[in-house]
Parts: C-alpha cells; structure tokens; sequence
C-alpha cells in the first residue's frame, strides 16, 4: 500500500486511474473477475469510521461502535451481500489484521510492557517512586510539568513514550490528585507531537521514506519549525498547567479529581483496582522502578538501531530512519523483561514464583488496548479496502491548482480531517506528502516546505483526536483511563490547538517565514487561553 502511495502520479494520470477503477472490472492473468466494490474511492469510503466514531462519543461504548464501524465498512464492501461481508470482515479484516507482522510486533510489546508494569507494581517499586516523586514534587502544577518534560525525553516511538510516560508517572500524578483524563491527555500531546519534530525518531523514519526525488531528512529538518500544531500543543500544554487552566469536559473531571478524590468521574474505569495493595513488596525501592524503567529504554533504542542496520556498519541517523519499530520494540520489551525478572530475582524482592504470577496479570492488563487496537486495525482495513486513500488523493490533487498560498492550510485540513477519520498518521503521509512534492517540485521550494510541515501537523491533529488512532488507544492504556473519557475530554483541547494552528499556516503561506508566524501562533494561541479561561470561570 505504501509503495502504492509513493508512486501517485500527476492528477491526470490519477483521475484516469480512478475512473478506469471506478467504472470497469478488470481482468485477471488467469480470467477471473477482480472484484472492485461499487462504492470504491467515493466520500463513502470515508463513512464506515465517521459512523464508529460518532458512535462512540455519542454512547461512550467503544467496542460495540467499532464493530458497528467494521460492519457497514463490510456491507459497503460486499454490495450488501450477506456471505461476502463476512468474509471480508473475518479473512480481510480481523485475520488479516493480526496475522501482519507489524500489527503482532506491537502486541506483543504491549503485553511485554504489561508484564513489566505489573512487575514493578508488585515488587513496589512504582509506590516507592511515588513516594520519592512525592517529597520533591510538591504541587499539581510540578506534577503535570514532570510528566511534560518526561513525554518530550522519549521522543523515540509514540507507542514506547505512551505506554512508559503513563508506567512511570500515574504514582506521581495520583498523588495530586490529577484525573486520569488529564494524565492522559498529557501522555497523548506528548507522543506524536513530540515524534513528529523529532530527527531521531520511527516517525521522521516514516516521513523522510514517503519523499522521492527529494532530501526527504533535510527537508524534515527544514519542515521542524513550521510544525505549529505539534510546537504550538507543547506551549499550550505548560501555559495551561502553569496559569491553572483547564475547560470542556477537562475541567470537570479535574475538579473531582481535586474536590472529591476521584480521579476518573465516569462510571467505567476499567482499571480501577488493579494493583492490589495487599500483593504489594514492602522492601521495594526507587530503583525497583528506574532500572527497568532506563533498562527497557536503552534495550528499545538497541532494538531499533539493530533492525536499521546499526551494527552492520549503517551510521545511527540512517539506522533510525531504516528501522523497523514493530520489531525493534518487540527485541527491547523482551530484554527490558528479562533484565527485570534478573534485578529482582538477585534483590530477592519477588519469588521466581511471584514472578511468572505477574506476567498473566500484565497481559490482562493490556486487553482492553489489544481489543480496542485490533477493532480499530480492522476499521482501516474495511477503510482501505473502500479506497479511502484514492478518493482524498484525487481531491486534494484537483484542488492543487487553486490558491498556492492558501495550499498549506487547506493541506492541514484535509490531513485533519483523514487522519481523524482513519486512525492513522502515516497512512495520512503516505497520500498527501507525494502530492505535495509533484505541486511544488521545481518552483517554490520555501511553500513545499511549509506545505509538508501542514501535512504532517494535520495527520498528527487527526490522530491525536480520533479516538480510533492507535496512539489515542495507547494513552489511554498508559493512563490507565477510560478511553472514550479520554477522547471526549482532549478534544476541546486538540481543536483548539487545531484552530490556532490553522489560523497560522494561513499567514504563514503568505510570509513564508517560520519564526514570524510561529511567535503570531503563539501569542493567539495566548490569547484564546485567557478567553478560555474568562469563559470557565463564568460558568463556576
């Protein structure tokens, strides 16, 4: 698929290829029909995710919604015909999905990971940390800052910095009695955004693999500071723990957090009581947590630098950029595991018997990610097979010839807007960033740039609001937090920032200069803070 959305073509070729698609049934070598759904590169491929996600927000169930969503992906797949759609649901969708090696590599870190959480909760090096964190951290706003600068450390992989920011910090943030929402929140405009301007990271890996005919890591070097959705969520997220901010939905949630002591609100909080205390080691220390904690970082870094070709020969920037995430996260949870199990074996703080108790238990742990991840993998499969990707491709290349100045901000909506509605980033750069290049490639080498840095913040937008983005599903994980109480409860937060940024690229297309436009983005991004904040406290 992605080799597919390297090679668009300039817009005639594509609009002839979408016609040819859309209208005739091809022929196989062997003479049969290849099937091609009636509703294929249509708006309607766009509907099966819009279907789930409204669901979910609207009847907070998301299981049930994402089948809903897989379901009439299948129906509009198949015709409406009743063998076909579950074939295509069951062979192209949940099979397909979980026999990828790359879907497997990340389950099987997410169970590693568990285990190892559940570890350190047991051995008590988690309440130890809590402790630790407790006697130097001494308010809500040193809480949520500690997180921050934590999620921006692990810049690496968004999946890695989800799940271990959420491990390392729930003891800190539950101690100031910050909701879990909030922490997920924190843990969320944490991950991508940071990947995002990251050089060493899987995503500038994946970025710099979708430019041809380009320096695709200069260009991702020259495209950090037009990135304003990413930089401009980072500033928003220490001016609102600073200036003790918070509306929407947020706001109630933190308010019991801090009034009442309940730090998750809703009725559903599938985690809560998880970690019994009575199970808890009494001789656990800080170190019970630092040492897996720095263990597992340096064995994930190994495994990355390991799958690019690192210790071949291959220079550590380009190993990055080469390497396989799935696999490089799998190598280092399984030897971050190991050097756990060996740690606390030789402090004698849990039995070997204790030891293998937890690994089930960290397995459980993770099921309602792995499920809410395997239904949502399934959703894009239905997505794809729809040709979602064709229909925003031919768009986007019609409305290239329009107002070149405009073209960035219009980029970032359209990223928006197909990365909310299929869960994926990548997926998002994979169609725009091609069409980006072919746009401007031997005239206004400043626009593509800006244009790029739109496309990836737009894709970063849309999955860091669509509560079918795996990244979202991890937070959620990491936080330990309900998930459609982690959606609702960002959105307010993402769309503005959205908003902002939109605003930005806009003056930006114009000027062409980062540093003008980004002090403009973060002096309106300011401004609608303090309007946010007037407006919250008149609702009190």
């Amino acid at each position: 698929m992605q080799t597919f959305l390297r090679r668009i073509k300039p817009a005639a070729l594509a609009a002839a290829c979408m016609a040819l698609l859309c209208s005739v049934t091809a022929l196989a070598a062997d003479g049969d029909a290849a099937y091609v759904p009636s509703m294929y590169a249509t708006f309607w491929a766009l509907v099966p995710p819009l279907v789930a996600i409204g669901l979910a927000l609207v009847t907070k169930e998301v299981y049930s919604s994402l089948f809903v969503g897989v379901l009439v992906g299948g129906l509009f797949y198949s015709g409406f015909s009743f063998e076909k759609t579950v074939m295509h649901i069951f062979e192209d969708g949940f099979l397909g999905v979980l026999s990828d090696g790359y879907n497997v590599g990340i389950l099987i870190f997410l169970v590693l990971l568990g285990a190892i959480v559940a570890l350190m909760n047991r051995a008590g090096g988690s309440a130890a940390f809590g402790r630790f964190a407790s006697s130097h951290i001494k308010s809500r706003v040193g809480a949520q800052l500690a997180t921050i600068a934590l999620g921006v450390l692990i810049f690496i992989d968004d999946y890695f910095n989800c799940l271990t920011v959420g491990s390392v910090m729930r003891p800190v943030t539950d101690k100031h009695k910050i909701s879990r929402a909030k922490l997920a929140y924190l843990i969320d405009a944490t991950a991508a955004p940071v990947c995002i301007i990251a050089p060493i990271s899987s995503w500038a890996a994946a970025v710099t693999g979708f430019v041809e005919g380009e320096d695709g890591f200069s260009l991702f070097m020259q495209a950090i500071p037009y990135n304003f959705y990413a930089l401009l969520t980072i500033f928003m997220m220490v001016a609102m723990a600073v200036m003790h901010i918070d509306f929407g939905s947020m706001a109630v949630h933190e308010k019991n957090a801090v009034d009442r002591g309940d730090l998750y609100t809703t009725k559903e909080r599938p985690y809560a009581g998880m970690e019994n205390a009575d199970k808890i080691a009494t001789n656990g220390k800080v170190t019970d947590l630092v040492i897996p904690v720095v263990s597992l970082i340096i064995c994930c870094v190994i495994g990355m630098l390991y799958t690019g070709g690192f210790f071949s020969g291959t220079d550590f920037v380009t190993s990055f950029s080469q390497s396989d995430a799935s696999v490089g996260l799998a190598l280092g949870g399984f030897f971050g595991l190991l050097l756990t199990v060996v740690l606390y074996l030789v402090r004698r703080v849990l039995s070997f018997h204790e030891i293998m108790a937890c690994i089930p238990e960290g397995f459980k742990a993770m099921v309602p990610a792995i499920l809410i991840l395997t239904f949502a993998w399934t959703l894009k499969a239905m997505t794809d097979s729809l040709g979602a990707a064709e229909f925003v491709a031919s768009v986007m290349e019609g409305a290239a010839g329009g107002l070149m100045n405009m073209l960035p901000a219009i980029i970032f909506l359209v990223g928006c807007f197909l990365a909310f509605a299929t869960g994926t980033s990548w997926g998002t750069f994979g169609i725009l960033i091609p069409i980006v290049v072919f746009v401007f490639a031997n005239s206004n080498h400043e626009l593509m740039v800006i244009s790029i840095s739109a496309c990836m913040a737009g894709a970063v937008c849309g999955d860091h609001c669509s509560p079918i983005s795996d990244t979202t599903i991890m937070a959620s994980a990491g936080a330990q937090c309900e998930h459609v109480s982690h959606v609702s409860t960002q959105l307010p937060y993402a769309v503005l920032a959205a908003a902002v940024s939109f605003v930005t690229y806009i003056l930006a297309g114009f000027v062409q200069n980062a540093w003008i436009s980004l002090l403009f983005g973060v002096i309106l991004m300011l401004a609608s803070l303090f309007v946010c904040k007037n407006i919250q406290s008149q609702k009190q």
